[in-house]
C-alpha cells in the first residue's frame, strides 16, 4: 500500500462538517490546533463523542489523536449505517449537534440507518429535536427523499445539564437527491409549534402557547401550539422547558425557530463564578422571544430559516450534475463556512446573486454527482 496522503486542516472551526465531507468526499484529514489557544486545549467531549459515533456508523475508519487532543488524523471508511444502533451523546451539546450528520451519512450508506440517540434533546445551543421533526425532514422531500423510513421518534425528554432524553431516528437509503430549483418561499398559512417541559408544573407551558400567540395572532388567525409534558422517566433527569415554532408558508417551505430554558452545565456554571448566577427567563419571556425571532426569520426571506443554511447548501452539492437554484435570507456564518467546505472538499462553487428587490440571495450550483464520486469509498 502506497503512503496515505492528508488534507491538512487547521483550527477546531465546523470539526464535525469537516469529518462529514471527508467521508462524503473519501478524502484523509489531519486537524492541528484544535482549541490550541484555549485555557483547556484539544477536542472537546461532545467533538470526541462524535468522532465515535461516526465510527459506529461506518466501517474501516482510522482515527489517530494525539495526547492533548489538539491533533487529529481521520481516514474515512466506507458509510455503512445499520439497525438497532445505540449513542450515548456527550452531555456537552444536544442531541441536535449529532443529528444533521448522521441524516446527510445515511442517506448515502449501504443499509438504512436506525439509531437510538440518548442525552439531551432540548437546548437554547442545538436546533432541538421538535424542529428536525417539523422543519428538517419535511426538507429532505425537496430533494427527493422518500417519507417511507424517514422518521424521527422522542422516546423521552432530556433537558440540561444531566439530559436523560432519547430518540430514535431512522434515515432511508437514497440512489442519489434530486437537484432542485426552489425560489418561491410563498405567504406564510399557518404556524405550528410545540412546547415541552419536564419536571415543573404544566402551567409553565400554558403561559409559553398564551404569550407566542399573543404576539401572532394580530397577524394570522391559524396558530396552533401543541404541548407536551413529560412526567417520570419520560421526563428525563432534569428540570426544564421550552418551545419550538415552525411557520407553514403556500409554496410549502417551512421556517422555524427554538429554545430551551434549563439550569446550566458544569463548564458553562464554571464560567459564570465569578459572575452574578443567571436567572433563567420567565415562560411568558421564552414565548414573547421566539415569536419575535420567528417574525424576524420570515422578514429576511429565503426558502429556509438561517440555521437550515448549511444543510439545504450541502445537498445542493451532493445532488447529480445538474443545476440547483435555491432563494436564501441573509447568509449566516454557518452558511458562509459550509460553502467554504462545499468548496474545499466536493470542488462545487455556488454562484451567489443578491436580489435587491426583495433582500434575499440567489444561489446556484452544478451538483457534484455524487454517486460517482462516492464509488471510491465502495
Amino acid at each position: 500500500m502506497g503512503k496515505i496522503s492528508y488534507k491538512k486542516l487547521k483550527g477546531s472551526q465546523n470539526l464535525r462538517q469537516r469529518l462529514v465531507l471527508a467521508l462524503l468526499s473519501s478524502t484523509p484529514v489531519h486537524i492541528e490546533d484544535i482549541h490550541a489557544e484555549e485555557t483547556w486545549p484539544g477536542l472537546r467531549p461532545h467533538e470526541v463523542s462524535f468522532i465515535r459515533l461516526l465510527e459506529k456508523v461506518c466501517d474501516d475508519c482510522s482515527v489517530e489523536i494525539n495526547d492533548t487532543g489538539t491533533k487529529l488524523k481521520f481516514k474515512p471508511g466506507i458509510v455503512m449505517g445499520g439497525r438497532n444502533l445505540v449513542h450515548e451523546c456527550s452531555l456537552s451539546r444536544a442531541i441536535g449537534y449529532y443529528l444533521e450528520p448522521l441524516i446527510v451519512l445515511g442517506l448515502f450508506a449501504k443499509k438504512p440507518l436506525n439509531i437510538t440517540l440518548k442525552g439531551i434533546t432540548n437546548d437554547s445551543k442545538d436546533p432541538s429535536v421538535d424542529t428536525f421533526r417539523s422543519t428538517t425532514l419535511p426538507m429532505l422531500k425537496h430533494f427527493g427523499v422518500p417519507s417511507e423510513g424517514l422518521d424521527l421518534e422522542i422516546l423521552s425528554r432530556g433537558s440540561a445539564p444531566q439530559g436523560g432524553g432519547e430518540v430514535l431516528l431512522s434515515v432511508p437509503v437514497v440512489q442519489s437527491l434530486t437537484a432542485v430549483t426552489w425560489t418561491d418561499e410563498g405567504m406564510v398559512k399557518r404556524i405550528r409549534g410545540i412546547t415541552f417541559s419536564t419536571r415543573v408544573a404544566v402551567q409553565f407551558e400554558n403561559t409559553m402557547v398564551y404569550a407566542a400567540r399573543g404576539i401572532f395572532n394580530p397577524f394570522l388567525p391559524d396558530v396552533h401550539i401543541f404541548t407536551d409534558h413529560r412526567q417520570g422517566t419520560q421526563a428525563g433527569k432534569s428540570p426544564g422547558y421550552g418551545i419550538s415554532l415552525v411557520a407553514e408558508t403556500t409554496s410549502g417551505c417551512c421556517i422555524s425557530t427554538d429554545t430551551a430554558v434549563s439550569y446550566s452545565r458544569q463548564e458553562e456554571t464554571a464560567e459564570l463564578e465569578d459572575e452574578e448566577k443567571k436567572e433563567l427567563m420567565s415562560p411568558e419571556d421564552v414565548g414573547v422571544q421566539m415569536a419575535t425571532v420567528l417574525l424576524g426569520e420570515i422578514e429576511q426571506g429565503g426558502v429556509v430559516d438561517s440555521t437550515h443554511q448549511g444543510l439545504l447548501f450541502l445537498l445542493c452539492a451532493l445532488c447529480p450534475q445538474d443545476v440547483s437554484k435555491v432563494r436564501v435570507g441573509k447568509l449566516s456564518p454557518y452558511g458562509i463556512e459550509t460553502l467554504r467546505n462545499i468548496k474545499d472538499f466536493l470542488g462545487v462553487t455556488f454562484v451567489i446573486k443578491p436580489d435587491p428587490s426583495t433582500g434575499t440571495v440567489i444561489l446556484k450550483c452544478v451538483g457534484s454527482g455524487f454517486r460517482n464520486l462516492s464509488r471510491r469509498i465502495s
